[in-house]
C-alpha cells in the first residue's frame, strides 16, 4: 500500500493561519512529516483554494507575497495535471459518494496520484472513497 497522502486546502490553510491555535500546530506538524518523507501530494485546485482562503478569508490574512511563496514551495507536490479525465472522474465520484463536485475533484486527484490517504477536515474522518481513506489530522 502507498504511503502517499493527498493534502486538502484546509490543512494547508490551517498551517498558515496564525489564529488557528492547536489546529495550526497539528497542520504544521503533519505537513512537516510529509515534507520530510516526500510523501505529500496536492493539486493546483488545492493551491488555488489556499491562495483565496489565506489572503481573503482568514481573520488575519497572510500577505499575498507570502501566499505566492507557499504556492511555489508546495508546487513540487503536484505530480499530475488536472485533465478532462480528472474532471469526468470527479463528476462520477460526486454521484457515487454523494459529495460536492469540488470535494470529488480532490478525491479524483488523490486517486490519480495513488494516495492511500486524503488529509481533510471537510469529509468524514475514516470514510473511504474510491479506496482512499479520509483522515482528519486536526
Amino acid at each position: 500500500m502507498s504511503d502517499v497522502a493527498f493534502v486538502d486546502s484546509n490543512i494547508l490553510t490551517y498551517a498558515h493561519d496564525l489564529d488557528a491555535g492547536v489546529k495550526r500546530e497539528r497542520a504544521v506538524a503533519k505537513l512537516r512529516e510529509l515534507w520530510d518523507s516526500g510523501m505529500g501530494r496536492l493539486s493546483v485546485q488545492v493551491l488555488q483554494e489556499f491562495y483565496v482562503n489565506a489572503t481573503q478569508q482568514l481573520a488575519t490574512p497572510i500577505a499575498r507575497s507570502t501566499a505566492r511563496a507557499v504556492i511555489k514551495t508546495y508546487g513540487v507536490w503536484i505530480h499530475r495535471a488536472t485533465t478532462v479525465d480528472t474532471v469526468s472522474r470527479a463528476a462520477e465520484l460526486s454521484d457515487l459518494a454523494r459529495i460536492s463536485f469540488w470535494d470529488a475533484l480532490i478525491v479524483a486527484s488523490a486517486e490519480e496520484v495513488g494516495a492511500a490517504e486524503l488529509l481533510s477536515e471537510d469529509l468524514n474522518d475514516g470514510q473511504a472513497i474510491s479506496g482512499i481513506k479520509v483522515v482528519n489530522p486536526l
